[in-house]
């Protein structure tokens, strides 16, 4: 098992004691040993190796054993008995916005609640807001969470759908009867939240490619395995569906499987205006529905599909029936902002709050991907869960900050850390620093971290109040959204 592994089964861990009601010192020890490894500088399977785990402070000689027991074995017995020892249906109730570990224990312990159904007729009983500690809003706050989590179940987010895409491209690519492959659908056009993902081969053996697929690592369960089509299930609970055609429908294909329902339509449209029929097979000389392959035009890219309906080539992240036609038969297309193109970012954390990095970690990484700045703005002194800064530390921060820049300079580097704060906006809109303070800094982010709850108004002036701030220079997730989390709170 790598660091990141381990360090997930550690928090879990800690949340399976709290849920226990084990004593907080023990279920802390897990979490504190989850974060020691996430800021490791070096790989963790060497440190085990040469036996130096018990150089890396906040891992006690218990710890070191299960930790060396998961990178060795990958998997760890104690774990394992912990999870068995408690319902299943208690780790799907954190799931729920808004529920701990002590609520979730709560509502076991009182109501044997074991499961979010059971959870959910109980809040519809009102059973739930007679619990010391719940209450009516609490009891309505769940249904609500219940509700979300329902409505979000089968989505996912992009970056989670890239990790466990990515490496099946790669292993898609090597095989010897794929010709060409690549992703389509929401994923392609790199949607925030997507469905399914989307795979897509041409191959003269479609039956070895999708055996091959369907014995790929990571492949949880198979739903459907057909001659040219496969369905399974990967890690995190995302569905893949793997299509095969030939290498000359797979342009077509591709373009169809990857626009939204509305950009195909119009495609089609666009087609049958033009005396052709287009479908995932091709683009047919014929105005009906057909496969014929004498019938279609030997269109060989994407490209010179778009240029045979009399448009520029549009861009996958574009095709939702948005204006990109217009745009493209105009030749007004926007490029798009490629990676290779970033400066820098403006709202970073480091290690000295809730980050990960040290600031000379994150000075190098970043200039080594060629970004020119990168600002540090860490909490500051409300966010206590994120071990926010206070007015001491930050002073701290900014001097370490302008030692590490003139450093810089004297080796001739181009490339400066600019100092910041993710500061909070209070209840009434004042901030979490004077203006003194905020005017040493070269970025001000503003931020809500607690008070979801009030009204439109209330949130809208503490909005306000922190923007008219002359040393604020932007808001921080300014609706408090976390995609399939969370939703906004109420904000004119």
């Amino acid at each position: 098992m790598d660091r990141d592994q381990v360090a997930e089964i550690l928090s879990e861990i800690g949340v399976l004691l709290e849920l226990q009601g084990e004593n907080p010192f023990k279920t802390r020890a897990y979490s504190n040993a989850a974060r020691a490894l996430d800021v490791l500088t070096e790989p963790l399977p060497k440190l085990v190796a040469e036996g130096r785990l018990g150089e890396v402070k906040g891992i006690g000689e218990g710890l070191q054993k299960k930790i060396v027991e998961l990178v060795t074995t990958g998997r760890l017995v104690y774990h394992e008995e912990l999870k068995a020892s408690l319902p299943p249906g208690l780790l799907e109730m954190l799931q729920i916005p808004g529920l701990g570990p002590k609520k979730v224990k709560a509502l076991h312990d009182k109501l044997r609640l074991t499961t979010i159904e059971a959870l959910e007729k109980a809040c519809q009983a009102g059973q739930v807001a007679d619990l010391d500690g719940f209450g009516d809003k609490t009891q309505a706050k769940i249904l609500e969470g219940i509700d979300f989590r329902r409505k979000y179940a089968s989505r996912h987010l992009l970056s989670a759908g890239l990790v466990v895409a990515e490496p099946i491209l790669d292993l898609l690519r090597e095989h010897p009867a794929v010709i060409r492959c690549g992703t389509a659908g929401s994923l392609r056009r790199h949607k925030e939240v997507i469905g399914d993902i989307d795979f897509l081969v041409s191959s003269r053996a479609p039956l070895e490619v999708i055996n091959a697929f369907t014995s790929l690592p990571g492949i949880l369960s198979i739903s459907a395995q057909g001659d040219t089509k496969a369905s399974v299930v990967l890690a995190g609970g995302i569905q893949a569906d793997l299509r095969v055609v030939s290498d000359g429908e797979f342009p077509f294909a591709l373009a169809y499987f990857t626009g939204s329902k509305e950009h195909n339509i119009v495609m089609r449209q666009r087609a049958i205006q033009r005396g052709l029929r287009l479908n995932e097979y091709g683009l047919f000389r014929s105005t009906e529905e057909t496969r014929d392959p004498a019938l279609r035009l030997p269109c060989h890219t994407e490209e010179e599909i778009f240029a045979a309906l009399d448009l520029d080539y549009i861009p996958p992240e574009l095709r939702e029936d948005h204006g990109e036609f217009l745009a493209a038969e105009k030749g007004g297309l926007p490029r798009l902002v490629d990676w290779t193109e970033l400066k820098g970012s403006l709202h970073n954390h480091s290690q000295w709050s809730d980050g990960l990095g040290s600031l000379e970690d994150i000075a190098d990484y970043m200039e080594d991907l060629g970004c020119q700045y990168w600002a540090i703005t860490d909490h500051s002194k409300s966010s206590h869960v994120a071990n926010g800064l206070d007015a001491a530390r930050l002073r701290k921060q900014i001097g370490e900050i302008r030692v590490l820049n003139q450093r810089f300079a004297d080796e001739g580097r181009d490339f400066r850390l600019l100092c910041g704060s993710e500061v909070d906006i209070l209840t009434d809109g004042r901030l979490d620093f004077d203006d003194d303070l905020l005017a040493e800094l070269d970025v001000v982010v503003a931020s809500i971290h607690q008070g979801f709850s009030a009204n439109e108004a209330e949130m809208t002036r503490r909005l306000v109040k922190a923007a008219e701030n002359p040393f604020v220079h932007m808001l921080g997730h300014p609706t408090g959204r976390l995609l399939l989390q969370r939703e906004a709170y109420k904000v004119d």
